[in-house]
């Protein structure tokens, strides 16, 4: 089904999609890429409602694997303490970070937001959506879009394009919306989450 990458940004057309399910009594399943537990945080807390989740944590792009593993950690100590209404079940990704080093070679010295950037929500969308369809799974989506870092609009025009290529629904989603950035903020403070100072990239972080 093809959808307008404008419309997978677009707040509206989450609240009408979880309206319709909400009426006809569904509760469709949902593969929830994250890009770290503090982010998960409100992302989990809203859609848990409404879905039951499979939450995917791949990360290539983090490094060295000190990081990646204190922010495993995270996510899952988060999902463990975390009750949301319907199910959420984890599942941890390869630790793939040779992957990430040959695709965005040459993109190295590429500005935050970039094409780095692109590469690299691509590549982690892409084993989404291939796990997705593997699990049998509705839609799909990232928590990516919470953070205000992150363009909303270049995750839903590369999420559709994964959608089309893969045959699985991606969610519309800009979870930046209804104060998503603050409440993740909230939830870790709460539940007393590792926020980490960089985005797992070390060729973004030595830009610092």
């Amino acid at each position: 089904m093809q959808q307008n990458y404008n419309k997978l940004s677009d707040q509206k057309e989450l609240d009408k999609l979880i309206r319709r399910h909400s009426q006809a009594g569904e509760t469709p399943s949902l593969l929830l890429h994250s890009c770290c537990g503090p982010c998960s945080g409100y992302v989990l807390e809203y859609l848990s409602i409404y879905f039951n989740i499979t939450l995917f944590y791949y990360n290539p792009n983090i490094l060295p694997k000190e990081e990646y593993t204190k922010r495993v950690h995270t996510q899952k100590q988060f999902v463990n303490i975390f009750s949301g209404n319907n199910s959420i079940e984890f599942l941890e990704g390869a630790y793939e970070p040779e992957k990430f080093l040959l695709a965005v070679k040459g993109f190295e010295d590429e500005p935050e937001g970039g094409k780095r950037c692109e590469i690299c929500f691509r590549l982690r969308l892409e084993q989404s959506a291939k796990t997705a369809k593997k699990l049998s799974c509705d839609y799909f989506s990232t928590t990516l879009s919470v953070s205000p870092h992150k363009n909303a609009n270049v995750l839903a025009e590369i999420s559709q394009n994964i959608s089309e290529a893969y045959g699985i629904n991606a969610l519309p989603a800009n979870f930046k919306k209804k104060g998503g950035y603050q409440r993740s903020i909230q939830l870790s403070h709460m539940y007393g989450l590792y926020r980490q100072e960089y985005c797992g990239c070390p060729f973004a972080r030595s830009m610092e």
